[in-house]
């Protein structure tokens, strides 16, 4: 499981749609797979060095997009970010894109949320909002 702030969620999106207005758009999350296709708000789930949820606005050259690491997989704070990383979201670099209307919505099904948790298993991915 994977756990992200509201207030780093939020901001995450909010950087990605400022990004976009200046930028003209949002980056594809098929990695030019299918143009034209699903350019939309949201972040991308990224596990490389540790796991963190990234903006998806387009960016300016030499732009870097907003990027917020989970707390249990931050490379600057758990010396066992690989191990947990590879235990929940495997060995591989991979990425996947959540959508901020999701992402959104499932603030919202809780008010007083303060993070939200990400669990994955071999097939699914869970989304919870939760309050600490």
């Amino acid at each position: 499981m994977f756990t992200f702030s509201v207030t780093a969620v939020r901001a995450v999106i909010t950087r990605g749609r400022i990004d976009a207005l200046m930028n003209g758009g949002f980056r594809n999350p098929h990695y030019g797979l299918a143009p034209g296709k699903d350019e939309k708000p949201g972040v991308w789930l990224v596990d490389d060095e540790g796991v963190y949820i990234m903006s998806n606005g387009k960016l300016a050259d030499g732009q870097r997009p907003l990027v917020i690491y989970a707390e249990e997989c931050d490379p600057k704070t758990n010396p066992d970010y690989w191990h947990y990383k590879r235990q929940y979201f495997g060995g591989d670099d991979g990425s996947d894109f959540l959508d901020a209307e999701l992402l959104v919505r499932s603030i919202e099904a809780l008010p007083s949320a303060t993070h939200l948790t990400i669990a994955m298993t071999d097939d699914s991915m869970s989304i919870t909002p939760i309050r600490r």
